[in-house]
């Protein structure tokens, strides 16, 4: 199994830090999929901003279509969403 080097959140400073606190998940912790650009704050960031765009940036598809079909894409993936 292939592993990415990453920053845990209580080591996070400056910029990651911030982006860190800003992308905290209710559970109380940065998701892996943004943690794997920790090292590359700007991809972080670049990671973020297309996601948000892609699930609530003007579309045809509604916030529950494109919830629905992450859900179908991570199941396929065997991936916890």
């Amino acid at each position: 199994m292939a592993w990415i080097d990453m920053v845990p959140e209580e080591k996070a400073e400056g910029k990651l830090g911030e982006l860190y606190k800003k992308y905290m998940e209710p559970w109380g912790g940065v998701d892996n999929i943004m943690k794997i650009h920790s090292l590359n704050v700007k991809s972080m960031e670049t990671h973020f901003n297309l996601y948000a765009h892609l699930m609530r940036g003007r579309s045809e598809l509604s916030k529950i279509q494109r919830e629905m079909i992450a859900v179908v894409v991570s199941t396929i993936n065997k991936c916890h969403y």
